[in-house]
C-alpha cells in the first residue's frame, strides 16, 4: 500500500479542498491533485460531475479485437478451480488482456463512450465503467458490488440470471466480502438493497447486470481520514476475491501479467462528498499497441466455456 497516497488525500480532506484521484490495482502508483489545478489531458465523468466539454464533435471510430487464447484462459480457470478445491479461495476475479487496434485518440473514445463513470488519463488509458466503488454522502458510505452478467436479448434473461445458482453464490460472496470491508471503516453496516437488475449498453448489445447496495455510517470527521478509509478498502472486493489477501496472491500467480491501473479506482471529492468508480471496461495504450483488459468471477460452480464467453463479451466500447 502506498502510504503517501493516503496521507495526501487526508491532507486535502482535512482542508475540505476538492480533489481528483486515481490509484492502480496494486495500490503502488497513484495520481492525486486539487481539482483547481488538475493537469490537462485528464478527463472524467462521475455520473453528473465532469470536467469534460459539452457538444464535442465525435469523430467516427473503428476498432478490431484479437481475443485471447481460449485454451490458455481455460487452463487458468482450471488452476483457479484447484485453488478453490484446496480451500485457498472461494471466489476469484480472473482477468486477461485482449489486443485491439484502434484508429482514434483515447480522448475521442472518451467522448464517444456512454457510461456513468468515465476517465481518460493523459492518452495513457481510458475506462468507461458501470461500477461505482464507494460513495460518501452526509456521513454515509455506500458501495454497490456488481456480480452477474447476461445478454439481455436471451429469452427470460432476467429470470435466468437471478435463478442461476453459480451467479447467486458469487454475488452472495462478494456482498459478504464488501460488508466486512465496510465494517473496517464504518458502523451500522447493512445490505440496503440485494440483487437488483441493471441494464447496461455494451456496444450494440444490451447486458443485464446484478448489483446490491451496502451502506454504513461514518464519523463526522471522516474528511480528515478519507485517504485512510479508501486505503483500507483496497483492492475492490468485486475485482479481487474472497478471502481477499490469499485471492490477490493467486491472481498474481495465475494471471501472470501486470493489471496496472486496470481494476484500480478513480474518483473526486467536492469538499463535502466523495464519489468513485472501479476501473473496468478498460483500454490501455502500451509500447506494443492497445490492450483491452477484462475478466469475471470464478467459483466452484463456474462453467469455464461460459466464463470465457463473458470475458469476450466485456471487450466492448459502449458508444452512444
Amino acid at each position: 500500500m502506498n502510504i503517501e497516497f493516503a496521507s495526501k488525500l487526508n491532507h486535502f480532506g482535512k482542508n475540505k479542498e476538492p480533489f481528483f484521484f486515481v490509484i492502480d490495482y496494486a495500490a503502488k502508483h497513484f495520481y492525486a491533485s486539487a481539482l483547481a489545478s488538475l493537469e490537462k489531458g485528464i478527463l472524467y465523468r462521475i455520473e453528473t460531475q465532469t470536467n469534460a466539454m459539452e457538444n464535442v464533435i465525435k469523430k467516427p471510430l473503428s476498432w478490431q479485437k484479437n481475443l485471447p487464447s481460449k485454451e490458455h484462459y481455460l487452463s487458468q480457470i482450471a488452476s483457479v478451480i484447484e485453488e478453490i478445491k484446496s480451500g485457498n479461495t472461494y471466489m476469484l476475479n480472473l482477468t486477461s488482456p485482449t489486443k485491439v487496434t484502434l484508429d482514434c485518440s483515447l480522448e475521442n473514445l472518451f467522448y464517444s463512450a456512454n457510461a456513468p463513470f468515465k476517465l481518460c488519463f493523459k492518452e495513457e488509458f481510458v475506462c468507461f465503467s458501470p461500477e461505482r466503488f464507494v460513495k460518501i454522502e452526509a456521513n454515509q458510505i455506500s458501495t454497490y458490488p456488481m456480480k452477474g452478467t447476461i445478454d439481455a436479448s436471451i429469452p427470460n434473461a432476467e429470470k435466468m440470471i437471478l435463478d442461476d445458482e453459480k451467479e447467486k453464490a458469487e454475488h452472495v460472496m462478494v456482498v459478504d466480502l464488501l460488508r466486512n470491508d465496510l465494517s473496517m471503516v464504518a458502523r451500522e453496516v447493512r445490505v440496503e438493497k440485494f440483487r437488483y437488475v441493471e441494464k447496461i449498453q455494451a456496444g450494440t448489445k444490451e447486458l443485464l447486470q446484478i448489483s446490491s447496495k451496502i451502506t454504513g455510517k461514518l464519523e463526522e470527521n471522516w474528511h480528515e481520514h478519507v485517504g485512510d478509509i479508501i486505503a483500507k478498502l483496497l483492492p475492490a472486493g468485486s475485482i479481487s476475491g474472497t478471502p481477499k489477501r490469499k485471492s490477490v496472491e493467486i491472481i498474481e500467480r495465475v494471471e501472470n501479467y501486470d493489471r496496472g491501473y486496470f481494476t484500480g479506482i478513480f474518483g473526486i471529492y467536492d469538499g463535502h462528498n466523495l464519489d468513485s468508480a472501479v476501473m473496468i471496461r478498460f483500454l490501455e495504450k502500451t509500447e506494443d499497441g492497445y490492450l483491452f483488459k477484462s475478466g469475471g468471477g470464478i467459483t466452484l460452480l463456474s462453467d469455464a466455456s461460459k466464463e470465457y464467453d463473458e470475458l469476450c463479451d466485456k471487450v466492448y466500447i459502449p458508444v452512444f
